[in-house]
């Protein structure tokens, strides 16, 4: 069992170290809604300092994206009041344990992870076309 658990953390770190800018992006919402889904889990079973664990994860990640923003664009000034947003929410789960509001953060991160996960496609649609007539 240890050479499998080994064996997928060398494979995440193999994809992140790999990835693109957008893909590692995805990744990091995709470990947002990840405990964001086992705080939930671990509310509901009363087993709150597990729910602290994965919010607190949640809020690092969402962090991380805050960090990540460029603020020369606009979009980037919208996204950092979003985040902000979020982040406060998943705060207020966890001192409250309510999974109310970690709902509301999960659904906010969905949507957010699926629109990121379109940018990405797009991105590498236009990168294979433009090696094509390279």
């Amino acid at each position: 069992m240890v050479a499998y658990a080994n064996a997928g953390d060398q494979y995440r770190q193999q994809s992140a170290m790999t990835a693109s800018p957008g893909e590692l992006t995805l990744m990091l919402f995709d470990g947002c809604i990840k405990n964001l889904k086992l705080a939930k889990i671990h509310i509901t079973a009363k087993d709150y300092a597990k729910a602290n664990d994965t919010l607190q994860k949640a809020q690092s990640i969402i962090i991380e994206l805050l960090r990540s923003l460029d603020m020369r664009y606009d979009i980037a000034k919208q996204l950092s009041q979003l985040y902000d947003f979020i982040l406060n929410t998943v705060v207020q789960a966890n001192v409250k344990k309510d999974t109310e509001k970690t709902d509301l953060a999960l659904g906010f991160m969905t949507d957010l992870r699926e629109t990121w996960q379109q940018v990405v496609r797009i991105n590498r649609a236009k990168q294979q076309g433009s090696r094509e007539f390279a």
